[in-house]
């Protein structure tokens, strides 16, 4: 499915902002780090990249790729 620059942008923004709201609710972090592990993540720059279509999916399932990606490693 296409979808015109201004929709792609409409869906991403909307799952940024979900997903800065779950780090804040559920992990306790000020909207200043939610923020920055949002912009700063490898997630982010799938996100922006439409042949990838993770702006297509819901915010819960990219969630759990960021959360995932902000895991320390062992």
């Amino acid at each position: 499915m296409k979808v015109s620059q201004a929709e792609f942008q409409n869906m991403k923004e909307e799952i940024v902002k979900d997903l800065i709201s779950r780090l804040m609710d559920e992990r306790g972090l000020s909207m200043e780090q939610a923020f920055d592990a949002v912009y700063t993540s490898r997630l982010f720059e799938k996100l922006n990249d439409p042949k990838t279509g993770l702006y297509f999916q819901s915010s819960g399932y990219v969630y759990s790729f960021l959360i995932e990606e902000l895991q320390p490693a062992d």
